[in-house]
């Protein structure tokens, strides 16, 4: 058996319980108004509409029409548009361009007493006004103020726009930018007043509702309906303008096909619930693990709750560069579940060693075959939930994620599903599966392995067997 060093159990123990400590705190520093989080802890997570409240609904065009791609995805980019100017940031919007549908989710609004789901629907669901205007006046702190300017071209207007690659101008270097075709009342309308503004050193602004999403200066009369626009942007800058431009020609009104909403009084109760129970439950968990299993069991105990810490520390973005995952309430589910699979790994590890101990062999003989004879059906059984979890990622993720393209081939015929809760409990199975390799399998093999060099952890009774004496 590998000698493992009499040091090994405590510097284990207190990397785990240090890392579950800071998993939770995390480590930020506040100076006025303003908090910096070096390391982020449970504090940083972000949680779903079904504990923290809001609305999540399904758009879809009238019957009668069948919208093309580029549609859709111009439909999303209003939705995303008008989210912003509500001042809702924490939102998801998918589409799904096999039936036609554009998926909403958002939060209820930071301190607001009064929600009216059915309102904020409909005023998703409008169609969009683009416009593009003249000028560009700006205030102090570079926001466009003139809402008045006047209106050169509708979105109507508005045959296509794309996004691009390539010189702009001859010689030029290659860099992204913007094509707008215009029908032939939208191009003698730019023709004359990009002619003027040419001249005049002007801007051109382009409006989506009441915000202003770009403007751009008149570098030459542009009398053919044919219009570039360019300047610092990358591929996805210019795939979203191309969408909301193409937004604005959208011919159909978005119906709403089904919504639902929750209240954060009833969120964060549920929340409050489970938390309270899954305290109540590794408590006596624990307890159970000890009396019955011994040393194995505290042994198991300190493996779990560095599980614990894992699993905060991969949904509150503990590690720096890393967005903190939304939680929702089948996620906390799939917690629980995994941190129970944590639990069983480490009783069949531990009644292996017991039978061993029993049968009479030696405490390092135990050990070594209990950890290599439970190890088979600790593996068979995780690597099944490992599956089943990247199959709910991949069926309830958002469309292009890992795991949805590699099982395109099976959910193609059925779009994008994106439930988020379900892709929440997916994810924190997975997690937990990977976290119980490494704590309930490596870790605790580690500890006992290094606690059994003791003189006092030699007693098999520590084990399961019968008491030692003398």
């Amino acid at each position: 058996m590998k000698r493992i060093g009499k040091p090994m159990f405590f510097i284990a123990a207190i990397v785990i319980l240090a890392f579950t400590v800071l998993s939770f705190t995390g480590i930020s520093t506040t100076y006025g108004d303003k908090t910096t989080d070096f390391i982020k802890g449970a504090n940083s997570i972000r949680w779903g509409i079904d504990i923290r409240g809001g609305v999540d609904v399904t758009f879809t065009p009238p019957a009668d029409i069948e919208p093309t791609e580029t549609q859709m995805n111009a439909a999303a980019e209003v939705m995303k548009q008008r989210l912003v100017s509500l001042n809702v940031t924490d939102y998801e919007v998918y589409t799904d361009t096999n039936k036609g549908r554009v998926i909403v989710r958002f939060p209820w609004k930071e301190g607001e007493a009064e929600f009216d789901p059915e309102a904020a629907i409909k005023e998703l669901g409008d169609t969009a006004i683009l416009t593009f205007r003249e000028g560009n006046s700006v205030d102090e702190d570079g926001n466009f103020i003139d809402e008045t300017a006047e209106v050169l071209v509708e979105g109507k207007n508005v045959v296509e726009a794309a996004a691009q690659y390539g010189p702009v101008s001859q010689n030029g270097a290659n860099q992204y930018y913007v094509v707008l075709k215009l029908d032939e009342q939208g191009a003698k309308a730019f023709g004359d007043a990009t002619t003027r503004l040419y001249q005049e050193d002007g801007y051109i602004s382009i409006w989506m509702d009441n915000d202003m999403i770009s403007y751009a200066s008149v570098n030459a009369a542009i009398t053919d309906g044919n219009a570039i626009i360019s300047g610092n942007f990358n591929y996805d800058s210019a795939t979203a303008l191309a969408n909301k431009i193409n937004a604005g020609a959208l011919p159909f009104k978005l119906e709403t096909e089904t919504y639902s909403t929750i209240t954060p009084t009833l969120g964060m109760g549920a929340l409050e619930a489970m938390l309270i129970s899954g305290v109540i439950a590794f408590v006596l968990v624990c307890l159970y693990m000890i009396v019955i299993y011994r040393l194995p069991g505290l042994v198991a105990c300190i493996a779990l709750a560095g599980h614990v810490g894992g699993m905060i520390a991969a949904i509150s973005g503990f590690i720096p560069g890393i967005n903190s995952f939304t939680l929702t309430i089948p996620g906390i589910a799939g917690i629980i579940l995994s941190i129970g699979m944590g639990v069983d790994a480490n009783v069949i590890t531990a009644e292996r060693i017991k039978e061993e101990i029993r049968a009479g062999k030696s405490v390092d003989g135990s050990i070594e075959s209990g950890f290599k004879r439970g190890f088979s059906a600790i593996f068979d059984g995780n690597v099944t939930v490992i599956i089943v979890a990247i199959i709910l990622m991949g069926a309830f993720g958002a469309p292009n994620t890992l795991f949805a393209d590699l099982l395109s081939f099976l959910f193609f015929m059925f779009g994008p599903s994106t439930q988020g809760s379900i892709y929440s409990f997916g994810y924190t199975l997975l997690v937990g599966v990977v976290l119980n390799f490494i704590f309930s399998v490596f870790s605790t093999r580690l500890m006992t392995k290094s606690l059994s060099r003791f003189q006092c952890f030699r007693n098999p009774w520590l084990y399961g067997g019968v008491k030692k004496n003398g």
